[in-house]
């Protein structure tokens, strides 16, 4: 009981962190993501493990529907197909894996969002460097201090906390607060 009781505080806390430091943010980021649908963009998601999980989870939200049904909404997770992960991964490195994907198909007015509770996968480092050099807006869902990510992109999105588990949790429900805004924001 005990364990779960502490989980359930820490929980709480960390959300009570996000309240605190990133409401400004989040209204930002849903902001941005929603101008880059409206000019006709494409919103990419990546990320490592549970991260890509929750690029694929948040990606679907906007393809298929959040809260209401509407016209599907261009989002792409580039964590989810299996031939393009092993190929680019084989032929080129794995830290190649986000960056040959966004140099292929992302372009300006699109948005690349990516999702790390470390800030320091050396994937998602290069598809921030690739992101900018195709004039992508890049919106990163971090954790703990962010890592070496922090400050690469154009907004920072990072939960003050050092427990994994605490900051997969604070990013599925930051990227759920942004679909609904999204939502509301485009009027469908």
């Amino acid at each position: 009981m005990k364990a779960i009781k502490d989980n359930l505080r820490e929980h709480l806390n960390t959300i009570n962190i996000v309240e605190r430091s990133l409401v400004e943010k989040i209204s930002e980021a849903s902001k941005i993501i929603s101008k880059s649908l409206k000019m006709g963009g494409t919103i990419f998601w990546c990320g490592n493990g549970g991260s890509a999980a929750d690029s694929m989870h948040l990606s679907a939200e906007l393809i298929g529907r959040f809260k209401k049904n509407r016209i599907p909404l261009k989002s792409i997770s580039l964590s989810s197909n299996p031939s393009t992960i092993t190929c680019i991964s084989n032929d080129f490195g794995y830290e190649s894996l986000f960056s040959r994907q966004i140099q292929a198909l992302g372009k300006k007015d699109d948005v690349l969002i990516v999702i790390s509770t470390s800030g320091n996968s050396k994937n998602i480092i290069k598809a921030i460097n690739q992101a900018k050099i195709n004039k992508l807006k890049v919106v990163s869902f971090l954790g703990n201090k962010g890592g070496k990510c922090k400050g690469k992109g154009y907004l920072d999105l990072i939960v003050n906390s050092n427990s994994t588990a605490r900051i997969q949790e604070s990013h599925i429900m930051i990227g759920h607060i942004i679909c609904e805004l999204i939502e509301k924001e485009l009027k469908i």
